[in-house]
């Protein structure tokens, strides 16, 4: 009986497909459930743990109203263009980020680069998603454990932030940081997040043991992940009904419990308010434009991978406003609720607030549990906003995850289209275990090390490929009628906004930006980072963009005849493979005909080339 059930459950895993169902219109990848799956798997995607904490960071540090003006223009000309751009991308060919550069074969490399960041982010990612799982699970005691001094290790432990100097022998409170005789107390929540959470090391060349409750709630993660994903789409089409949804009911939660506390006003007037620094409008146009580019996740492969899976002739134009309208709308709703608490914290804490903030794990894992242990039913608040945090993070750790394995499917279809269900295990194991660096006592100097070095300009020089890939070597106008092919034919006046974006904007910006754009060398709580880990972090940038000349090498060596002509009369064109998925909408253009005589064309311009350079010779 034993052996027969061990056999049945092979045969199931190498017979079924859990990707398809009998309704789907694509057969062989498989589509969404519903329309409503994709849409709350793209906000899902979208809107992850940036929102929560970098946003309102950045609304403060800019000048609050001074920021959200810049902020929203870039959502228009930035945003909106490239997430329609990548998503029509995905759509129109029913394939993953590397298999869409059959477009323009020579640069397939890109695809690869993406999938590569995808895989190094989904391992530090998941770590992240960890710390909100042991907070959530640290939240349900009472008193919250880091509320006082008594649970952190250290004798500078203050239940309120101050500085010390000592002057002539006499010590003086709250004296200016710059004095080089100050010393700088810590509150009860910053030493529990160093001491007991992290238990964190000196710095990269101290990596200690693994910290085993982290590695725990790692291991927790890695099974939630599998769970959801181990019918790829049609597993987490269901999942995000919930993970989707329910952050907004806690940010809505928290934003009517923090307006109603006593300091409230003074937060969101730092957020947004009398206290707007409309002076700075000048100086951050570079800050709203990144911040539009990865909240939105463009770049990653995800938009590419997720609306792969769509039908055709889905209006994938509506659905590209309605993500991104959402997504900066969460933006702006979560920076309420967070500055809400923040300044009853300041209130508390009878300090401005400009002294509680603090950017990324501070502000998530430091200042706001520490205005939540100052409330009623402390633990109850707690437990809502890291519960939040972990189902933002889910949702956005699915779809860098189906990022992958959507490669791996559309490369080796025939190896992996049964094996859906060991793949996805394989894969959530193997992140799991590369992640164990960053869960010793290390653990948060290589996850920094990872965002500052992966998660940065390395997106931007790789989009920017994308849009002169599309624009001027496909083709822009060629890739509008591919679009139109989808969801119906549009007037000039309707395309006349998306090429102006396309072919001029959008790239001139990128440009702009990358010129503004100079190196900082990561540190973490001021602690400066080994060479050995610059010249890490270093080799990490070049092992994703070297798949950009590594792929072109290749197609140029595989491919015969003389190299110039190989890349301008083949590579640079549409390969055999592009073109829309299914028979039936392929239409006159991507007809069998249609491609015989493009494929004609090439060999005449060959055979040109060969005469022109003959005569040279």
């Amino acid at each position: 009986a034993d052996k027969l059930n061990h056999l049945s459950i092979l045969n199931f895993l190498n017979e079924q497909d859990p990707r398809v169902d009998n309704g789907d219109e694509n057969t062989e990848r498989g589509n969404w459930t519903s329309k409503k799956e994709y849409i709350l798997s793209m906000i899902g995607y979208a809107v992850g743990l940036g929102n929560i904490w970098r946003f309102p960071y950045l609304a403060y540090k800019n000048g609050g109203g001074a920021f959200l003006i810049p902020y929203f223009v870039m959502l228009v000309v930035v945003g909106i263009p490239l997430f329609f751009l990548e998503s029509a991308l995905g759509q129109f060919c029913s394939q993953g980020p590397v298999n869409v550069w059959s477009a323009v074969p020579l640069i397939q490399g890109i695809g690869v680069a993406m999938v590569v960041v995808s895989v190094i982010v989904s391992i530090y990612y998941n770590v992240i998603i960890a710390y909100s799982l042991y907070y959530m699970f640290a939240s349900m005691q009472c008193p919250l454990p880091w509320s006082g001094c008594s649970s952190c290790d250290g004798s500078n432990c203050s239940t309120t932030p101050e500085v010390s100097c000592n002057v002539s022998s006499v010590l003086v409170t709250n004296w200016t940081q710059e004095n080089s005789s100050c010393s700088s107390m810590q509150t009860s929540s910053e030493l529990y997040w160093d001491n007991v959470a992290l238990q964190r090391s000196s710095g990269l060349d101290e990596t200690g043991p693994v910290v085993w409750h982290l590695a725990l709630c790692l291991l927790l993660t890695s099974i939630i992940v599998t769970a959801a994903l181990i019918k790829g789409i049609k597993s987490s089409g269901k999942v995000v009904y919930f993970t989707a949804t329910f952050p907004y009911v806690v940010i809505v939660i928290l934003l009517i419990r923090g307006v109603t506390l006593e300091g409230a006003k003074d937060g969101i007037e730092f957020y947004i308010g009398s206290q707007s620094n409309l002076t700075k409008l000048t100086e951050v146009w570079k800050d709203a434009a990144t911040q539009t580019f990865y909240s939105l996740s463009i770049g990653w492969g995800g938009l590419i991978a997720l609306a792969s899976y769509n039908n055709f002739h889905n209006n994938v134009f509506k659905d590209s406003f309605v993500v991104t309208l959402t997504n900066a709308g969460t933006s702006v709703l979560a920076g309420f609720a967070i500055f809400s608490f923040l300044g009853h914290m300041a209130h508390v804490y009878k300090t401005p607030v400009s002294k509680v903030v603090k950017e990324g794990f501070g502000l998530a894992f430091i200042a706001y549990p520490d205005a939540l242990s100052k409330l009623p039913i402390s633990p109850l608040w707690s437990i809502l906003f890291f519960f939040m945090l972990l189902t933002v993070g889910l949702d956005s750790q699915f779809a860098g995850i189906e990022v992958i394995t959507t490669c791996l499917l559309d490369a080796f279809p025939t190896v992996f289209k049964s094996k859906h269900v060991l793949l996805t295990v394989t894969l959530c194991s193997v992140l799991y275990l590369l992640g164990l660096p960053c869960v010793t006592r290390a653990g948060i100097y290589w996850v920094t090390l990872i965002d500052q070095f992966i998660a940065s300009w390395v997106l931007l020089f790789l989009v920017l490929l994308e849009i002169i890939a599309i624009c001027y070597i496909y083709g822009g106008n060629r890739f509008i009628k591919d679009i139109e092919m989808m969801i119906g034919m549009k007037t000039s006046t309707f395309w006349l906004w998306w090429r102006a974006c396309w072919f001029f904007i959008t790239p001139c910006i990128f440009l702009l930006i990358s010129s503004l754009v100079y190196f900082e060398p990561p540190n973490y709580g001021g602690i400066p980072y080994p060479d050995w880990g610059m010249n890490l972090g270093w080799c990490m940038i070049a092992f994703v963009l070297m798949w950009i000349p590594v792929a072109a090498g290749y197609k140029l060596i595989k491919a015969k005849g003389n190299p110039w002509k190989v890349c301008t009369c083949s590579l640079c064109s549409p390969s055999e493979e592009w073109h829309p998925y299914l028979d039936v909408h392929r239409g006159e253009r991507y007809s069998e005909e249609r491609c015989r005589r493009r494929n004609n064309s090439k060999i005449k311009a060959e055979v040109n080339l060969n005469v022109i350079s003959s005569s040279w010779l």
